[in-house]
């Protein structure tokens, strides 16, 4: 059982874990052992509430392809059981990454105070070019 929150969890049977062989180098141990982990969750197969489906599906990230399965690859380590610790926290921070509702952007405005030192400054620095000129006799 993988929790998400306090009232959300996703069941064992939803997930699926494979295990894969490594890629990158290794030695001769790295083509006999799969120690690397390929998780696979269906979005829409689960049990998941609807919010976090719909977010979740919206969302723009390279790991959650059109039919709306979510596919992680865990090779960091070199034991099997840590790669797939690693997979299930993965998924777990992608899945509450989604519940959280961004907060609104209100576009704001400088200030009269701030206004006035630009243009004063702007001013500043025109009268200091003026002063560069060529000097008349």
């Amino acid at each position: 059982m993988l929790k998400i929150s306090h009232n959300v969890s996703i069941p064992d049977t939803e997930i699926e874990l494979s295990a894969i062989r490594a890629q990158g180098a290794g030695g001769q141990n790295v083509n006999k052992v799969s120690s690397a982990i390929h998780l696979r969750f269906d979005i829409n197969a689960s049990s998941l509430p609807d919010f976090y489906k719909q977010r979740l599906l919206s969302k723009k990230d390279h790991r959650i392809n059109k039919e709306g399965i979510i596919v992680i690859k865990a090779q960091q380590f070199r034991t099997q059981e840590k790669n797939r610790n690693a997979a299930l926290e993965r998924l777990q921070t992608l899945i509450k990454a989604v519940a959280t509702t961004p907060k609104t952007r209100r576009p704001t405005k400088p200030g009269n105070n701030a206004r006035k030192r630009r243009m004063d400054n702007k001013t500043q620095r025109g009268k200091t070019k003026v002063l560069r000129g060529k000097v008349t006799n």
